[in-house]
C-alpha cells in the first residue's frame, strides 16, 4: 500500500540505542510502544499510551507518516490517510 505522502519519508530506521520516549521520561510517565517519525526521526509513545506523543508530534509538526519503532517491526503509517503503507 501507498500514501500520497510518501514524499515526505526521509528517514527509515530509528537511532541506534533509543528506546524511550524521551517526553515522557522528562514527565515521569511510562509508554506502552514507540513510534518514530518518518520525516525527521522523533520517538514517541503510540496512540495505546496515556499522553500519545507520536500522534501530538504529527499535529504539531504536519509529518504524518510513523513507523514502529519497537524491535522487529518494520510497519509504517500514515496519520492523514489513516492507513499502513511500505516504507
Amino acid at each position: 500500500m501507498s500514501c500520497e505522502h510518501q514524499h515526505m519519508i526521509t528517514i527509515t530506521e530509528p537511532e541506534a540505542g533509543v528506546v524511550e520516549c524521551s517526553d515522557c521520561v522528562e514527565r515521569g510517565d511510562s509508554w506502552v510502544h514507540l513510534r518514530m517519525c518518518m520525516t525527521c526521526g522523533y520517538i514517541g509513545c503510540c496512540d495505546s499510551s496515556k499522553n500519545k506523543h507520536a500522534r501530538k508530534h504529527y499535529l504539531r509538526n504536519e509529518h504524518p507518516v510513523i513507523r514502529s519503532a519497537e524491535p522487529g517491526e518494520s510497519w509504517a503509517f500514515c496519520y492523514i490517510d489513516n492507513k499502513y503503507i511500505e516504507a
